[in-house]
Formats: structure tokens, sequence, C-alpha cells
């Protein structure tokens, strides 16, 4: 699966999130379309994801006061990303600042890309 570009048109259920990540690996990206950190950390997540992770379901959640989800997970900064694997989290990214971080985080998920 590739990287998605687009934020949910609807907050998926805490439980559904967990569901999905043990069924293979997930990357949750919480953030704003209107927010500069998120705008800018989409370049770094295009080149992590460049070299592969088809496995990787990405879910863009739009976040705000009141979310549910991000409240569950805990999200006080954007972007805000976990990433997860058999209904766990594995690692966590605030406000990434380089793609490597971001590549790191993504094989700890799914092993190496390709």
């Amino acid at each position: 699966m590739p990287m998605n570009a687009h934020y949910a048109l609807t907050e998926p259920l805490r439980e559904a999130v967990d569901t999905l990540s043990q069924q293979g690996p997930v990357l949750v990206e919480f953030g704003a379309p209107w927010c500069p950190h998120c705008l800018s950390a989409q370049r770094l997540l295009e080149t992590a994801f460049d070299g592969g992770h088809p496995d990787v379901r990405h879910i863009k959640v739009e976040d705000g006061k009141g979310q549910a989800l991000g409240r569950s997970f805990k999200v006080k900064l954007w972007p805000t990303l976990i990433f997860m694997k058999g209904g766990q989290e594995v690692a966590r990214l605030v406000r990434p600042t380089s793609a490597d971080e971001v590549r790191r985080a993504l094989l700890a998920i799914d092993g190496p890309a390709g």
C-alpha cells in the first residue's frame, strides 16, 4: 500500500486501528491539512515510503480537540506518527525532522523494504 496523501473522511475507532495492526503493519498519522509542521512532514514520509513498504497501511487522521482516537493515543503535537504492529505501538515520532527517522520506524514494523 503506498503512502496515503488524504485525511480520512471519518475518524476510525481505536478498536478498528488495533485490529488492523494485528493483521499487518499500520502507520497512523495525526495532524491537520493546514498545519505547517504536518505539511513539512509529507516530504519526509514520501521519501521514506519511496523505497517500498507496500504492506504498511497508512491512515491519516485529522486530529483536533475532543477527537477520541487522538486522545486514546495521547497525541499532544502534530504531526504525530504512530507505528503499529501486532496490535501494539512499536514506535512514535512527533514532528519528525528527517526521512531517515521515518524510514527506521517503518523498518521496525515492516522489515526491509522491497
